[in-house]
């Protein structure tokens, strides 16, 4: 008797269904690699499966949309609906960040790698406790030390920071212009 385990071949339906429920029990982006090692197949037929997948999200134009997010895959709600549940977020309690906290995570996203002394330049205020709120919150994390007096410690957004706000990369960022559109708005 053969104790060879013979692997079990699959059509690309069942690998682009067994791959959905991956993304959607997954609770951050689930990258290709890490599909092709779960399902015991190569990188090419994930890719062409997680395609496939992207595409009847899209074709059926429906209330979620698989993306690609900080390196990985995730299905989210479509961004045109993002007003309605935004709406429907705001009536349940949330972990939300103060403003100091914002403005702080802005200029650290659009500026990184950046120091404290740096963020008081532009803020003009102390951000000490912002950072603290932020680093508890796994929006930003240490980038090294700059090479300079004193050799500060620099910060840069996370990979948290990508899946929290749906960003692919940090490309996706609205330019600074857009941002203070947005923010006059506040």
């Amino acid at each position: 008797m053969d104790l060879i385990e013979e692997k079990k071949t699959r059509s690309i339906a069942e690998i682009v269904s067994i791959a959905e429920a991956l993304i959607f029990v997954a609770d951050e982006p689930i990258t290709v690699k890490t599909l092709a090692d779960v399902l015991e197949e190569d990188r090419e037929t994930i890719e062409a499966a997680v395609e496939e997948l992207k595409q009847e999200y899209e074709q059926r134009d429906g209330g979620l949309q698989l993306r690609e997010i900080a390196g990985g895959w995730q299905i989210s709600t479509r961004t045109e609906y993002h007003e309605e549940v935004r709406q429907y977020l705001k009536t349940r309690p949330s972990a939300k960040l103060s403003l100091a906290a914002l403005e702080t995570l802005a200029v650290i996203a659009y500026k990184q790698p950046v120091t404290i002394p740096e963020i008081l330049e532009i803020r003009g205020v102390q951000s000490a406790s912002a950072i603290k709120t932020l680093l508890e919150k796994r929006l930003i994390i240490t980038k090294g030390h700059k090479e300079t007096v004193g050799r500060p410690m620099m910060y840069g957004t996370s990979k948290d920071f990508l899946m929290q706000f749906g960003l692919k990369d940090l490309t996706e960022l609205p330019s600074i212009e857009d941002f203070e559109d947005l923010t006059q708005g506040m």
